[in-house]
């Protein structure tokens, strides 16, 4: 970690140094050019009238943001031949950087995963009320002590009480549910196997569903795009809600992170095999929200767990953040404002940030 620090001094350096030698490439009576011009000026909007108001044109809809910036990434070291795939998404910079592309762009069962969505469509609509929220246990006798009691929200979302989000997911029904993953775009939104009869590993009702080795599927990239919306800029939901979900999602014991990180494990079996492994969630750091997600498959003689999902993705994002210049970070704000070719200038030079940190990871 020392020689990570070091690297990561040397690269924030660089990137300073880079940025003024920019600004000392141009001075306030450089004349722009008309492409800038263009860029910057903003043209008057004509007078709308009644009619036109009542029906708008193609120009009046809102274009969708641009397609984020892909790097590939070998992050192969931290997984240590377990088969699996990772996404880091920096909505700001609107980049996202993948490590094994083809895994990150297949869709397998969120699992546990999903509570971080039954948990945001029950806040928002009432149906948990994190002050009032115990539900009471039936007796049943489950292979997860912390299971077997009356279990409130808080309790039952980190403990990843299966029976608690069945009757949540019951509570909600199937046309809200419906309409909200389509809202979100989750994945194939397909919650067909409402009860999860699909699901080879368990056949008791109180323990599984359609987000359960089921009909609901989802990618890794999918996963961080959906984050984004419950908890970006532009969410529809309420801060309040997303708030209550940040509480519940807040790691408690990050290792050795020294930024807070909020996120959920899912974990899925197959005949007795674990067929599939999460972490997914985002992090805050220089002024910066980092969206994330590790997947790991089947692998032979290897230990493919949600908890070994979690480790791997707590290393890659606190050796992603460590590498966020803050000052750099808070300088580019100063600069919003000024011409089309600082922008530019900028992009390229964090874009090669990460790939900075790989090269260096890889000599650790």
């Amino acid at each position: 970690m020392r020689k990570l620090y070091l690297h990561c001094k040397i690269f924030n350096y660089i990137l300073i140094t880079s940025l003024l030698a920019l600004m000392g490439c141009s001075n306030e009576n450089t004349p722009l050019t008309d492409t800038q011009q263009d860029e910057i000026q903003t043209p008057k909007e004509p007078m709308q009238t009644e009619e036109e108001a009542e029906n708008p044109t193609a120009n009046d809809i809102q274009e969708k943001p641009p397609e984020p910036i892909i790097t590939e990434i070998d992050w192969s070291d931290y997984f240590d031949g377990i088969n699996g795939s990772a996404v880091i998404y920096d909505s700001a910079g609107n980049c996202c950087q993948i490590y094994n592309q083809e895994l990150a762009l297949t869709r397998r069962s969120p699992c546990s995963t999903f509570k971080i969505i039954s948990s945001l469509i029950a806040l928002e609509h009432g149906i948990i009320v994190p002050d009032n929220s115990t539900h009471t246990w039936s007796g049943e006798i489950f292979w997860n002590e912390d299971w077997n009691q009356n279990i409130d929200f808080p309790q039952a979302f980190r403990a990843s009480c299966v029976w608690y989000f069945r009757e949540v997911v019951d509570a909600i029904g199937k046309d809200t549910m419906q309409e909200e993953l389509d809202r979100l775009s989750y994945g194939n939104c397909d919650i067909s196997d409402w009860q999860g009869q699909v699901n080879t590993n368990n056949n008791n009702p109180a323990l599984t569903g359609f987000w359960i080795e089921s009909s609901l599927l989802i990618s890794p990239r999918e996963q961080v795009e959906v984050l984004e919306r419950i908890f970006g800029e532009h969410s529809d939901y309420s801060k309040e809600t997303q708030n209550q979900l940040k509480q519940v999602m807040l790691l408690s014991d990050p290792g050795e992170a020294n930024i807070p990180i909020y996120g959920k494990t899912g974990m899925g079996m197959a005949h007795g095999i674990v067929v599939d492994a999460w972490f997914t969630g985002f992090a805050d750091a220089a002024d910066k929200r980092i969206y994330f997600c590790v997947y790991l498959g089947e692998t032979d003689n290897q230990n493919v767990s949600s908890a070994k999902a979690r480790e791997i993705a707590v290393e890659i994002v606190s050796d992603y953040a460590a590498c966020i210049p803050a000052s750099l970070s808070s300088s580019t704000r100063q600069f919003s404002g000024g011409s089309l070719a600082y922008s530019q200038a900028f992009r390229k030079i964090s874009g090669f940030g990460l790939l900075f940190f790989t090269s260096v990871a890889n000599t650790m």
